[in-house]
């Protein structure tokens, strides 16, 4: 029962040692690239053992790989909150013009408002500047099944093919408002004459991104009909 107890407590150890490299991975390469990171600076302010990366991840790339699995679990998550939202089943007109508001509200809150997007968003920006494999990952396992989602949804919501070129450009557009708040959140907010971009703030940008992005779909509705 000790001996059981003990590798427990390694185990729970271990774990925490993983997680805190690969946050600490994710800000420094998102900060100073990865060619510009050493693994030393890495297990400093993961505050563990130099050895505990090649323990954990084989090398510096592989944790740039696990990096990016973080990433992409971690706004997976997001998009997708719950069992009925994941299902692949198209919801109906009206359905599925709530259901990209929801998605774009909880995409924004976390992207806009959340410190840690403030972690993730520079990381995956040096990937799209210089693909590596970890880019690869992002793509396969966020961008692409993301945007294939909402390209269905807005068919579902519009008429307009979701394999169109014309959608898939539509929606990149609506992602692209929310990832400027972040990019340009210091303009905004002197712009705004905010302290901070907190949660009331980004209800009020959100309420206007979702606002404008359902006059599209209404319109575009009409249109294919």
């Amino acid at each position: 029962m000790v001996v059981e107890s003990q590798k427990l407590k390694a185990s729970g150890g271990a774990d925490q040692t993983r997680a805190a490299l690969v946050r600490a991975a994710l800000i420094l390469f998102g900060e100073q690239g990865f060619e510009g990171t050493s693994t030393r600076e890495i297990a400093a302010a993961a505050n563990a053992n130099i050895g505990s990366i090649a323990y954990h991840f084989g090398s510096k790339e592989g944790l740039r790989i696990a990096v990016a699995d973080h990433i992409v679990a971690t706004i997976q998550a997001i998009a997708s909150r719950n069992e009925a939202e994941a299902v692949k089943e198209v919801p109906a007109s009206q359905d599925a013009s709530l259901a990209i508001t929801a998605m774009i509200e909880r995409m924004f809150s976390f992207f806009v408002v959340q410190q840690e997007a403030a972690e993730i968003v520079p990381f995956v920006l040096r990937e799209m500047a210089a693909p590596s494999p970890a880019f690869e990952r992002i793509y396969a396992g966020m961008i692409e099944p993301i945007h294939k989602r909402c390209c269905d949804l807005w068919e579902a919501a519009t008429g307009e093919p979701a394999g169109s070129e014309e959608t898939r450009i539509n929606v990149f557009t609506v992602m692209g408002q929310i990832i400027y708040f972040r990019l340009a959140r210091e303009a905004v907010r002197r712009r705004m004459g905010w302290a901070d971009i907190d949660f009331e703030h980004g209800a009020k940008i959100s309420k206007a991104i979702t606002s404008n992005v359902a006059d599209i779909l209404a319109a575009k509705k009409e249109r294919t009909s």
